[in-house]
């Protein structure tokens, strides 16, 4: 039996996965190891190792609301930037590196992340990719599986505003969310499957442990999962935005959907090939992607149906105190992703270091 601790909603907790770079020659640096021993002891469960040494997490405590996100972050940021002056490392905020080779990324010294790469070999070696988990606070097991269920649906919508990787290893990929490809390599990652209820999901997760496919829930890599501790809902498909004020205004619009959704009716079992399709289209092409909306199989584009979410989510935004941030949001639509924003950079510099150097240099703006 798998007990959900449940979470009075509609609180947030985020991480944050980020690049650590080289101040010098701007490619990715591995000291991770050297710089957690800095962390003051206040920040030692917000600042931790990732999968491999150039890769660091920050994660905020529980925030009742998104301004406290925004503090929260932004405290964790400054200490970590303090630290890393010491290094000469800055930290670079898209979901892959332009030009760093996975091959020569160093695995973190941690028993469960030497269990995964001993697994994955190559498909580990590429993984290299940093991402936006948001869990949203829900108060009980039903309503996780309801949402999880629902939340299927907007996943492509949420990835379409956040793409921040259409480089992998020196090349264009062609994509807008190489990240997203990258990701599905891994086992048990990707879309899941529809639940039935939490009964269900504690067959499921009692089955894949006894048959030696997974260790604990951690291992369900999926887009979006209950977390049964946290007594969350946990949204992991998004890229992580370039900007700080972005990252902000995705997880407002995150909780705002998760409101929305507890107290709409539960949303029925779709064909879980449509949901990869727009998924593809997401990943594929960003903004410029097409959508079938999985009620009707309505053809739209995927900044139509974006319109639409944010126009769902208003009113919960609105009582959330959280409706300001469509405006950053509405930016991104009508403008430019991160992913759109990087090739624009390339294309007029031919230079992935002046893509860099112009990320770090712009993110708070």
């Amino acid at each position: 039996m798998i007990k959900f601790n449940s979470s009075p909603e509609p609180t947030i907790g985020v991480e944050l996965e980020l690049q650590l770079v080289d101040k010098n020659n701007l490619n990715l640096n591995n000291i991770s190891s050297k710089v957690l021993p800095d962390v003051n002891k206040e920040f030692s469960d917000n600042i931790k190792c990732e999968l491999i040494e150039s890769m660091i997490e920050i994660n905020t405590n529980i925030c009742s609301n998104i301004e406290e996100v925004e503090k929260d972050i932004k405290k964790t940021l400054n200490h970590l930037d303090e630290i890393l002056k010491n290094y000469e490392t800055e930290i670079n905020c898209t979901s892959l590196h332009p030009f760093a080779i996975g091959k020569n990324q160093i695995i973190t010294d941690n028993a469960r992340y030497k269990r995964i790469m001993k697994d994955l070999q190559m498909v580990g070696k590429r993984f290299i990719s940093q991402g936006l988990h948001v869990h949203i606070g829900i108060n009980n097991s039903e309503n996780a599986i309801k949402v999880n269920n629902a939340l299927r649906v907007y996943l492509p919508l949420l990835l379409s505003l956040s793409t921040s990787s259409p480089f992998f290893e020196g090349e264009d990929s062609g994509l807008h969310s190489y990240r997203t490809k990258l990701f599905e390599a891994l086992p048990l990652a990707g879309m899941p499957d529809y639940l039935a209820n939490w009964n269900h999901f504690e067959k499921l997760t009692e089955q894949l442990e006894v048959a030696g496919i997974i260790s604990s829930v951690k291992d369900l890599w999926w887009d979006v999962r209950p977390h049964p501790g946290f007594g969350t809902v946990e949204i992991r498909v998004c890229d992580i935005p370039i900007t700080f004020k972005e990252i902000i205004a995705i997880v407002a619009l995150i909780q705002g959907l998760v409101v929305t959704l507890i107290n709409a009716e539960p949303y029925p079992d779709t064909h879980i090939q449509i949901l990869q399709s727009n998924k593809w289209q997401a990943a594929r092409y960003g903004l410029d992607g097409v959508y079938v909306d999985p009620k009707n199989f309505q053809k739209l584009s995927i900044k139509k149906a974006i319109e639409n979410l944010f126009l769902l989510v208003q009113p919960a935004l609105s009582s959330l105190g959280s409706e300001k941030y469509l405006s950053k949001l509405e930016e991104i639509l009508n403008g430019s992703t991160g992913s759109t924003i990087q090739r624009k950079l390339y294309k007029n510099s031919k230079d992935y270091k002046h893509v860099i150097k112009t990320l770090i240099e712009q993110f708070y703006q």
